[in-house]
Formats: structure tokens, C-alpha cells, sequence
């Protein structure tokens, strides 16, 4: 009886969701993943809970209002982070994928009622990831330029001092760097070559919005205008080594810390282990005595 409702539960929520579709005018599944697919640069498949939530991320974004400064705000911070999203969507996004996860508070409220405290904690632990997901990423991608940085600006001073084709140096160096590095050269290179150079160095800064960056962006603009830059640069590629080395230094202070918190684990798994053989064996010789 129980397999027979169960397979009848299915099969009526699956003729309801179909219903739903037709009337909504959702778009088919292999349809949405290819739009997934293109709109996402990384190489991983998209899965069919995913163009759901998309599904109800675009159905839901049509009710979200932003103003002018937020929504350009969040535009900038997404094309930072190739995201191919509306900002409506990006937080719609986030709000669907908080609301399936505090969903399963109502199975919770029957079963186990204790934990529905944890499903609506995380709940909100969801939004908050998924709502910086792209700040996340800009910044992961703003340190992994920044520690490039020094190889960068060496790599300037001993070219300006054969040529002063920033272009060609720039074009030059983004075969050797760094993934986020090359990609963010790329971009650069190309808007170089279709439009002011000054423009497109000032595009490069403002996109990760890295104060290290600014100061090697500013060298470049001052040879644009034509400043011999080398010496600037030998000194602004030994500030970045400092930096760089202050940086080192700050990670490996932390390291102690980690290492003694597992220590400790250890330490107490030792005693744990001793104190039950000492019980073992008391519990044995009191056995034999009585």
C-alpha cells in the first residue's frame, strides 16, 4: 500500500510540475543547461538542480527591486567575477537556495523536531554564502594577481629599458602569468587595441579594485605620457617584495596556532586511549576479586 502511494505521490506531483511548466512557459532542461554551460567559463557540468534554481531565480528576480547605486554596484562586482547574471537574479538566486534548505524544516518539525533550529541556521548560512559567492571571487582573484605583482613590476623595469611599446610588453608577459592574471591581460590587451590605451589600463585598475594594482597602472599611464618609468618601477617592485614578504610572514604566524589546535586533539586522543585501557583492566581485576 505504502509503494503504491508512494508511486502515485510521484507521478502526481510530476503531472503538476509539467502543468506548471506549460503555464509559466519554462524553458526545456537541455535548453537551460546550455545556457548554463556558455554563460559559465569554468569546465564543469551543470546538473539539473541547478536549471531549476535558475528557473525559479528568473522567476523570482522580476520581484526584486534595486536601486541605481546597489544594481550598478552589483554589475560591476559580478563582471569582475564572470558571472553572466542580472544582479536581480544573483540574489534571487541566493534567496532560492536559502528557501529549499529551510524547506526541510517541515519534514524536521515531524520527525526530529529538535533540529529545525539547525535547518533554519542553515538557512541563512546558505544566503550568506551564495549572496558573496562573487565577492568571493573577485577577491580570490585580487590576491592571486596581488602576489604576481612584484614579478610583474621587475619584469617592467627590465623592459622599459629596451622599449617603450606597452603593448607589446604587456602581450609578451600574459604568456608566462598567472591564470587570473593572463585573463585580466587579455581583456586589457584587447581594449588597448580597439580603443585608448590610457582607457584601458584605467578599466584593468578598476575592475579588482587593488591598491597595489593601481600603483603599477599608474607607472604604465606615466609612460604612456612619456616618463622613463624605470626607476619608479625598480623601486615600486621592491615595495611589492616588502609587502610580499610581510605577507609571508603573516601566514606563516598563523600556521603555530593550527598546528597546536590538532596537537591538542592529539594529545587528547592519547589520554582517552590510556584511561581506557586503565578502565579495561580495572574492571577486569574488580571482576576477578568479587
Amino acid at each position: 500500500m505504502l509503494t503504491i502511494f508512494f508511486i502515485f505521490s510521484c507521478l502526481f506531483s510530476f503531472g503538476i510540475y509539467m502543468i506548471i511548466a506549460d503555464i509559466l512557459k519554462f524553458p526545456e532542461i537541455k535548453a537551460s543547461r546550455a545556457i548554463l554551460s556558455i554563460s559559465r567559463r569554468e569546465k564543469k557540468k551543470t546538473h539539473n538542480f541547478e536549471v531549476y534554481i535558475l528557473r525559479m531565480s528568473v522567476k523570482l528576480s522580476k520581484m526584486i527591486k534595486l536601486n541605481d547605486y546597489k544594481r550598478r554596484k552589483i554589475i560591476a562586482t559580478l563582471k569582475s567575477a564572470e558571472i553572466n547574471l542580472t544582479p536581480e537574479t544573483y540574489i534571487a538566486k541566493a534567496y532560492v537556495k536559502a528557501g529549499l534548505v529551510l524547506l526541510s524544516i517541515i519534514p524536521a518539525l515531524f520527525i526530529f523536531p529538535i533540529i529545525a533550529p539547525v535547518t533554519v541556521f542553515l538557512s541563512v548560512a546558505v544566503y550568506f554564502k551564495e549572496i558573496k559567492t562573487a565577492e568571493d571571487k573577485v577577491k580570490n582573484k585580487r590576491e592571486e594577481i596581488e602576489y604576481e605583482l612584484p614579478r610583474f613590476a621587475a619584469t617592467l623595469t627590465q623592459e622599459l629599458k629596451a622599449s617603450r611599446d606597452i603593448l607589446s610588453i604587456l602581450e609578451s608577459y600574459k604568456q608566462n602569468a598567472g591564470a587570473s592574471m593572463k585573463r585580466e591581460l587579455e581583456i586589457t590587451v584587447a581594449d588597448m587595441k580597439s580603443g585608448s590605451f590610457e582607457g584601458a589600463l584605467t578599466r584593468f585598475e578598476t575592475r579588482l579594485g587593488s591598491s597595489a594594482l593601481s600603483e603599477v597602472v599608474r607607472g604604465l599611464i606615466s609612460v604612456l605620457r612619456g616618463d622613463d618609468g624605470v626607476v619608479y618601477f625598480q623601486m615600486l617592485a621592491h615595495d611589492l617584495k616588502q609587502l610580499e614578504l610581510q605577507r609571508l610572514k603573516t601566514i606563516a604566524a598563523k600556521q603555530p596556532a593550527k598546528i597546536r589546535k590538532y596537537s591538542f586533539a592529539m594529545l587528547m586522543c592519547f589520554v582517552f586511549m590510556y584511561l581506557a585501557v586503565m578502565g579495561i583492566q580495572i574492571m577486569n581485576t574488580m571482576g576477578k576479586l568479587f
